[in-house]
């Protein structure tokens, strides 16, 4: 029962510091409508929440090997969720004054998190 909670809150932190502390401005160009913009910025972002994943999955396993892997996954899911909470042409067509936009965070943080606990559940041997 500890490790659940080590792991969450392991994710919890990684979440924070990657999405936010870790986001810098170039990153945020993932915003953009052109794509020599935003797919360089947002594999960037990405691959900040891969190692980060892949730390606290090697921390825990102490396997590099499972540790890459599940990090790759981890960057795969948070590229496509930001891509479509972030796209002009999706989710990220919003502003903060719309409520839209708050739900588009939402949903996206959501997909993050639920993604943690797959990984958490996969770590645990539950999946």
């Amino acid at each position: 029962m500890t490790s659940v909670f080590i792991l969450l809150i392991a994710f919890q932190l990684k979440h924070f510091l990657c999405d936010f502390p870790l986001q810098g401005k170039y990153m945020l160009g993932k915003f953009s409508r052109d794509p020599l913009v935003w797919s360089p910025a947002l594999t960037a972002h990405a691959a900040v929440h891969w190692f980060g994943t892949s730390l606290i999955v090697y921390m825990f396993t102490v396997r590099v090997d499972v540790a890459f892997l599940v990090g790759a996954c981890d960057f795969a899911v948070h590229f496509v969720v930001d891509r479509i909470k972030a796209s002009p042409n999706l989710l990220g067509r919003w502003k903060p004054d719309n409520k839209f936009f708050w739900w588009a965070l939402g949903a996206d943080q959501a997909a993050h998190h639920l993604t943690h606990y797959a990984i958490i559940a996969y770590l645990l041997g539950v999946l």
